[in-house]
Parts: C-alpha cells; sequence; structure tokens
C-alpha cells in the first residue's frame, strides 16, 4: 500500500510540472548550443545559424528561444529539426521584443501601487511608504495619501515583474513534436546591426616601385547579441536587398622578402561574390570592433604615376586667359596578380599609404577608397596632388569653321622644380567627333573620347605640349 501511494503521489507531482511546462513553454538559452556560425556581409546584414540540443515534450509545445540578436529580421527566422526533420510542425512563430527597462517597467505600472523608499539626509534614517504611479508623460507623477509628488521622493520598489516585459528578444515557437527526446534544431535568421569591412596598408620603399602590402578584416557588432566560438564568414559583393518601410527593433525590440604570409581566411568563389571563410573559430562579442588579418604580401611591384587632367567643358567655349598653377595627381597603380605576390580578391575598402622619410620614420603618405577587385586587375590609388610639378594650361586658338566644326589649340606647360626627372600623362577628355590636326608630341587616343600624352619634364626645367584638334559636334 505504501508503494502505490509513494507512485500516486510521484504521478500527482509529475503532472502539474508537465501542465506548467506546456503553459509556461520550454526554454532555450546558450547552455543549450552546440554550434554557431554567422556569415556577415558588407552592407550591415549577418546571418546567423544556431544549432541547440533542446528536449522538447511530445505534442504541442510553447518554445522559447532565447538569447538572439535584438536587430533580428523576424520575417527571416527559420527553425528545423536536424534530428528528425519530419517530426517538427511549426503552427505559430512569434517575436517578443518588449525588453525589459526602467522606462518600461514604470510604464507597466501606471495606476496601481507601489512602495518608495525614502532616506533622511539628516538622520540617515530609512522609511517605506505605499504609492500610486498615476502617469509617466514627461516623467513619473505618484499620489502618496492625498498628496501628489511629480518625480519620486525616493527609490520606487515594485512587487513584480510583469509578465510582458522581458529580459532580452526572444523567439517563441508553437510546435507540434512528435520525437519525445533531445534533438538538434537549427534556427537561423538575418539581423542589422552587424558590418565588416577591408582596410589595407601599403609601405612603399625608396624608390617608390616596390611596396609592402597587409590587409585587415574589421568586423563591427552592434547587433545585440554575442556570438561565441562562432564559425565565420564574409561576403564581398553587392547584394541586392529589397526595400521595405523602416521597422525598429531595437527600442521597442621592412621588405622581408617576396613571399606572401597564408591569409587566415580561405576565398573562394560564390555565387557572382566571394565568400572569406575564417580558419577558426572565433568570438565577436556585442559592441565590440574585431580585427582578422586578411592578407600579408612583400615586396608587391608598384608604378607611380603623375597625372595632369583636362576637363570636357575646356572644348565648348573661348578662354581669353591662360588656366595656371592646375595640380597634377598622384597616383599608385599595383597589379593584383599572383607573380605580383598578390592575386586574390580584395574586398572594397580604404588602402593607406606610407613611405620611411630620410630618417627611417614612417609617415602617412595618402589614402584612398578601393572598390571591389578580381584577381589579375589593377588598383589605382589617388595619393594627392604633386608640390613640385605644376600644370598650366593655355588656349592659343579657339576657331568656328561651320556651326557644328570647332578648332581649338591648346598649349600645356608642365614644370618640374625637384631635382630628377619625372614622368607626367595628360590626360584630355575631348567631347564630340574629334581629330588631331597638329601636335607637338606623340598623341594616343585611348578612348572614343579620351586623348593622351605621356611627356618627361626634365628636372628644374620645363616641357610644353601644343596641340590642335577639331571637334564636330
Amino acid at each position: 500500500m505504501r508503494n502505490k501511494a509513494v507512485v500516486t503521489i510521484m504521478l500527482l507531482m509529475m503532472v502539474p510540472g508537465f501542465l506548467w511546462a506546456k503553459e509556461e513553454g520550454i526554454k532555450s538559452t546558450l547552455n543549450d548550443q552546440e554550434v554557431l556560425s554567422i556569415t556577415i556581409y558588407n552592407s550591415n546584414l549577418g546571418l546567423v545559424k544556431d544549432t541547440r540540443n533542446i528536449n522538447l515534450p511530445k505534442g504541442t509545445v510553447e518554445l522559447k528561444f532565447m538569447d538572439v540578436a535584438s536587430q533580428i529580421n523576424p520575417t527571416t527566422v527559420h527553425i528545423k529539426s536536424l534530428t528528425a526533420p519530419l517530426s517538427l510542425n511549426i503552427l505559430e512563430q512569434n517575436y517578443e521584443y518588449d525588453l525589459l527597462s526602467p522606462e518600461k517597467l514604470m510604464e507597466k505600472f501606471v495606476g496601481k501601487m507601489v512602495r518608495i523608499r525614502e532616506k533622511n539626509q539628516y538622520t540617515g534614517k530609512e522609511a517605506v511608504y505605499n504609492a500610486k504611479l498615476l502617469s509617466v508623460n514627461n516623467g513619473p507623477i505618484f499620489q502618496v495619501g492625498d498628496e501628489i509628488y511629480a518625480y519620486a521622493p525616493g527609490q520606487v520598489i515594485y512587487p513584480e515583474i510583469p509578465e510582458n516585459l522581458i529580459a532580452q528578444p526572444t523567439l517563441v515557437w508553437l510546435l507540434e513534436n512528435e520525437l519525445a527526446k533531445a534533438q538538434k534544431l537549427e534556427v537561423s535568421y538575418l539581423t542589422g546591426g552587424i558590418n565588416w569591412k577591408a582596410d589595407y596598408v601599403t609601405v612603399l620603399n625608396k624608390d617608390d616601385n616596390a611596396a609592402d602590402v597587409s590587409g585587415w578584416v574589421t568586423i563591427d557588432n552592434k547587433s545585440g547579441t554575442t556570438y561565441k566560438n562562432a564559425a565565420i564568414q564574409l561576403v564581398a559583393g553587392d547584394v541586392n536587398r529589397a526595400k521595405e518601410p523602416e521597422m525598429r527593433y531595437d527600442k521597442a525590440m621592412s621588405l622581408a622578402g617576396a613571399v606572401a604570409r597564408e591569409s587566415a581566411f580561405k576565398e573562394e568563389s560564390f555565387f557572382e561574390y566571394h565568400l572569406y571563410t575564417l580558419d577558426r573559430k572565433s568570438t565577436i562579442k556585442q559592441n565590440q570592433t574585431k580585427q582578422i588579418s586578411l592578407l600579408e604580401a612583400a615586396n608587391v611591384p608598384v608604378r607611380k604615376e603623375l597625372i595632369f587632367w583636362g576637363a570636357e567643358y575646356y572644348y565648348r567655349s573661348a578662354y581669353g586667359q591662360p588656366i595656371s598653377n592646375q595640380k597634377v595627381g598622384v597616383y599608385i597603380n599595383v597589379d593584383n596578380k599572383k607573380e605580383n605576390h598578390l592575386g586574390m580578391p580584395l574586398p572594397k575598402g580604404i588602402i593607406r599609404v606610407y613611405k620611411s622619410d630620410p630618417r627611417g620614420n614612417l609617415q602617412f603618405i595618402g589614402e584612398d577608397r578601393i572598390d571591389h577587385t578580381p584577381k589579375d586587375e589593377t588598383i589605382k590609388i589617388k595619393m594627392g596632388e604633386a608640390f613640385d610639378v605644376i600644370g598650366e594650361r593655355k588656349q592659343t586658338d579657339f576657331k568656328a569653321v561651320s556651326s557644328t566644326v570647332y578648332e581649338i589649340a591648346w598649349e600645356i606647360s608642365l614644370r618640374n622644380h625637384k631635382d630628377a626627372d619625372t614622368r607626367v600623362s595628360i590626360i584630355e577628355p575631348v567631347p564630340g567627333d574629334w581629330k588631331i590636326l597638329q601636335s607637338s608630341h606623340r598623341a594616343e587616343k585611348v578612348e572614343a573620347h579620351t586623348l593622351k600624352y605621356v611627356v618627361d619634364v626634365p628636372k628644374n626645367g620645363e616641357t610644353k605640349v601644343e596641340y590642335r584638334v577639331r571637334i564636330k559636334w
């Protein structure tokens, strides 16, 4: 009899527990997590795949999946059982983001009684008394007895946490489960607030014909959660995203040799983009900026180029005076080739260039933003404007041959104040249907509307380029 009674009592104890589980739901936290991976796009977007080992009772059950990103897009959430895919049927899916905060807590108690603890600043004694919270518009208003207080006269004590306030964003499913044992569930979703970018450092040698190049990936996480011991992948490319009305969930919810060091990222083509996979797991904390090495290459050949640019509108009217002291741009060209110790598709980012001065101190000499650059393409880095090389442009003739045909003559002076010879490229964007009639130097038609000269300018000297062009509109 005693054994039967014990069994009966145990059964009765189990039934309420089961009913509670159905009513309150099964909670899953990071303690259940087995595998976590995140793919980060360079468009403030992340794809999270979170695999957890969860024991669900058989039947209809509510699953509360906690520790997710607060900037999650609820419409992108997907759950599946890796153990038995057909055993799990999704009846409902919810995203709870009414987060616990002092403001929210106070809002939930409007019209209700709270307690206030007040300390006498002279005696040090404390008193606790009841108060009614009347309003929280532009600050709380309390009623204590027959008196009304704007703002609390002391510390507000709440009797409980309202049921509809949660400490962190939570995904909630109502599931029909047929497998009465632990199973691996994979939850995937897109989240905002996480981004990555590439930054490059280039150190030029003394002769400006080679450089050491290193690249870094910077991950910035403001998505609202920490990704602990996660497999990390990066997608480089311009991924199209549909425009939607904005919805906010944050508050409501030296040269060392000619060999490149192996990158920590494995790069591969993926669709029309490039995928970079970190060769180890890493933790990305909330509100953390993390840097990981992308590439390092030594003795990469480079080419310095000085360019004197023209403009299309120069050919549309007569100029009565020289266009003097125009800037000459300074560029560094790098061929992204394997034989140059590079050859990996490079994500877009900022490239910064340094060089040692005569005393051996490293100095910053310029930076530029590069776009996504495939292998075997050339990177052109705008360094700045030349100090000792000056350009001057003078229109020597402007003649209307007919209403649609004009002849324009130009004289371009390049003055070199350095103690070394230099070479300058002149790029002229010539509009219309044009033809060179006379030219002091060899001209090259590099494109339909682009004329180019490459001229040498002696040290402390000057070179003049003269040409006449006929343009038909």
